[in-house]
């Protein structure tokens, strides 16, 4: 069957090193990379027979991910980032390739190997650190733009280096091939880039109109290889190409759906690339250079790791932020593999230094998952004391009686929002920086970190919080919060968001105080709206609005809290809440001001604001009028709503209601409990 004999049994292979991977908490890509060395050419078994189409075919899952990610890319995030990712990178290819030609000398290696070496060791991999960022949700960190934008950077990098350092013999032919070769480049892309935003949106808008998924598909495959392989002819490489498509398609309105539509063609086809890693691992190589290969790793993780630290360091970054972009960017990348191979044939290295880059390469790789899970628990050892943390605190704020909102998307954005109104003192955290700066133009207090981290919770004063709300979107960042807090507080009242209401569940052996469905909520609120617009009282609203929750959360009962859920129905009557009611002609209120009515006396409620000819009067005082057509914005218990309502109405028509109004209460309750 030849290639797709290949192809299944590398996704087979891929599916079970996948599941072994997800069984024991580690990221698919090792899955994967395992799943290559199985099948490749020097296990021996169910082997792959045609490795080179496989390879070109992982091509286009670098390629697909590369596009993927320019239709994610933002041109105004990168500003923030422009001056590290320009500058920093020249520095830290530079500076790589130096240490490098270091360690080739130091091994024994001829100069001109040992600049090559440099060379290769100075990129990082694009497809490993993308697809581990993801995987751990750092994409979005100010981290995870700055490794971004180093990586987009380096790619560019490997365009003069393949036309340099063949030609070091000859400088000036270099030179000169380098100079057309950036001028020719530059035409290509300004060309593609003005062509590209005026026409990709057309030819998309006019197959949108088709309502074609099928065709829509096709348009954004070929619009991102069909750009990837016109950039490749014009010297530049296909998978930048591929990117510089997706950054163009990104200012459409298409970018959101051409995303989730390439999504897992793009998946499938990265699986291929990551295969073809481990394919090239030789086990019997390993075990025989095992010493070398080590010593090769060690030098390389750790000499990249501290000069990427100290680049960011060095442009102002503090805090986690040189760590985490140290242990994501010392692996070796892939266009490593391109830079050897070319080296290769151009007898500049030997077979044995192309097979140690190889190996060291792969291992650097595969331990890159690791490196990153743990910059959290590194930055927090280092950073003994909370000054350290980034949080923009005020200094002289007193972190006592305070609440705590772990996370600030929507739903924190509202929660805090609606706080500060009321000036209760709360702290956000979060671990996204864009969220991080929101919050600060806000006036927040606000701590830059991961709500689970010991650390980062000690800096928000967990010890004397008085409440602890968990907003965070994904269903696993809450559960592995709310562990963290009761671990360290096990009698703070805790309110925890749950992402559906299957975790409901899941959430209440945790000690969770109180659990809160947003669609679940929606809902309810909605059909309360809808209700209130078709003149249902709004008492009798509100009962149903308590049965409902009742139901909708009784997977939070327990045995024998039955009678306590149904006495807390009950006394649901006594909790305070707002109501709006209509005064009609003839009513009691009818023409008398509050004072004269003794509203406040005879019924114990409040009348907060008064709705009349679409105009708002807000706070009445006891000489404001009543008017029939008014609508009262009443605040009180249920019985002290009920009382002014009666006052609403006609006498005759007050003794005939309430006893309706109550009857429809209790058969409410009854028949839904």
């Amino acid at each position: 069957m030849g290639i797709a004999a290949d192809i299944a049994i590398i996704v087979v292979a891929a599916l079970i090193g996948g599941f072994v991977a997800q069984r024991f908490g580690q990221p698919l890509l090792l899955g994967y990379i395992l799943a290559g060395v199985v099948v490749g050419p020097h296990t021996g078994g169910i082997t792959v027979s045609n490795i080179h189409d496989i390879e070109l075919l992982a091509e286009i899952g670098v390629a697909l991910l590369l596009f993927a990610l320019g239709l994610e890319f933002n041109l105004g995030r990168m500003g923030k980032v422009r001056t590290i990712a320009l500058a920093g990178t020249t520095i830290q290819i530079l500076v790589t390739m130096a240490f490098g030609f270091g360690i080739g000398r130091m091994l024994g290696w001829p100069e001109y190997e040992s600049l090559w070496f440099g060379a290769i060791v100075a990129l990082s991999s694009t497809m490993v650190i993308l697809k581990t960022l993801l995987e751990q949700g750092r994409l979005g960190s100010l981290a995870g733009r700055i490794m971004m934008s180093m990586l987009i950077v380096q790619d560019l990098a490997v365009v003069p280096m393949l036309i340099i350092l063949p030609t070091l013999q000859d400088p000036g032919a270099g030179l000169l091939t380098l100079g057309w070769a950036i001028l020719h480049a530059a035409l290509f892309l300004a060309l593609m880039i003005y062509g590209g935003t005026r026409l990709m949106p057309v030819i998309l808008r006019q197959i949108a109109a088709w309502n074609s998924r099928e065709l829509y598909l096709i348009a954004i495959v070929a619009i991102g290889l069909g750009v990837g392989y016109a950039t490749y002819l014009a010297g530049l490489s296909f998978a930048f190409g591929a990117f510089v498509a997706g950054m163009v398609l990104s200012e459409s309105e298409h970018s959101h759906h051409a995303l989730s539509s390439i999504g897992p063609l793009r998946d499938l086809f990265g699986l291929l690339f990551f295969v073809s890693i481990g394919m090239l691992i030789d086990p019997a190589f390993l075990i025989d250079h095992l010493g070398i290969v080590l010593l090769v790793v060690a030098l390389v993780a750790i000499g990249k790791a501290l000069i990427f630290g100290a680049i960011s360091r060095a442009f102002g970054y503090a805090d986690g932020i040189p760590i985490l972009v140290g242990l994501g960017m010392f692996q070796i990348g892939e266009f490593a593999f391109v830079l050897a191979e070319v080296g290769l044939n151009a007898n500049a290295i030997r077979q044995e230094t192309f097979t140690l880059v190889l190996a060291t390469a792969v291992v650097t790789m595969v331990l890159t998952p690791f490196a990153v899970r743990g910059a959290d628990p590194l930055a927090a050892r280092l950073r003994r004391t909370r000054e350290v943390i980034e949080a923009h605190l005020a200094p002289e704020q007193t972190l006592r009686n305070h609440i705590i909102i772990i996370g600030y998307g929507r739903v924190g954005r509202y929660i805090a929002g609606a706080l500060q109104h009321l000036r209760m003192p709360c702290v956000v955290i979060d671990q996204d920086y864009n969220a991080v700066e929101r919050a600060r133009k806000a006036g927040l207090p606000v701590i830059y970190g991961d709500g689970a981290s010991p650390v980062v919770l000690e800096a928000a004063g967990l010890a004397h919080a008085r409440l602890v709300m968990v907003v965070v979107a994904r269903g696993v960042d809450v559960e592995h919060v709310v562990r963290q807090v009761r671990q360290l507080n096990a009698t703070v009242p805790l309110i925890a968001r749950a992402a559906n209401v299957a975790q409901i569940e899941e959430l209440q052996p945790l000690g969770v105080d109180e659990i809160v469905q947003p669609e679940f909520e929606a809902g309810i609120e909605m059909v309360r709206q809808a209700l209130l617009r078709c003149d249902v009282a709004p008492e009798a609203i509100d009962a149903l609005s308590d049965v409902v929750r009742l139901h909708g959360y009784q997977s939070l009962r327990l045995p024998g809290q039955e009678e306590l859920l149904l006495n807390a129905l009950r006394k649901s009557a006594s909790a305070t809440s707002l109501a709006w009611m209509t005064v009609e002609a003839g009513a009691p209120l009818d023409g008398k001001t509050i004072g004269e009515n003794h509203i406040r006396w005879r019924t114990g409620a409040t009348i907060v604001a008064i709705e009349r000819d679409a105009a708002m009067i807000a706070n009445p005082g006891p000489e404001t009028l009543l008017l029939s057509g008014d609508r009262l914005a009443v605040w009180g218990t249920l019985a002290q709503r009920q009382a002014v309502h009666a006052l609403c109405v006609p006498l005759d028509d007050a003794a005939t209601e309430a006893p309706q109004l109550m009857d429809g209460r209790a058969s409410v309750e009854v028949d839904a409990c």
